[in-house]
């Protein structure tokens, strides 16, 4: 996976408001909540498969983007350590 490094001069900055303020990175909980649930729409358990796959591909991006962030961003650091969660509040 390429990984992505924080563009200062795009303004990237720690956001902590809002869902930010809850779990630390909401649009792959929001991505994984669709990911899990699609397979129960499609009433499909071979749809679990790829559900499942995607689901550990986005746990192992979040983790490394995570720690690429504490390194390079100025302040996440801090944010880390103020919203604890990843991706789902009270487990990871």
């Amino acid at each position: 996976m390429p990984q992505s490094t924080p563009q200062t001069e795009r303004g990237h900055h720690v956001v902590a408001s809002g869902p930010y303020g809850w779990i630390r990175h909401p649009g792959y909980a929001g991505a994984l909540l669709t990911y899990l649930a699609t397979p129960f729409f499609l009433d499909s358990r071979w749809a679990l498969l790829p559900a499942m796959f995607i689901t550990i591909v986005l746990i192992v991006r979040t983790s490394l983007e995570d720690k690429t962030l504490q390194n390079e961003l100025e302040g996440y650091r801090s944010y880390a350590e103020q919203v604890r969660y990843r991706l789902l509040p009270g487990v990871w």
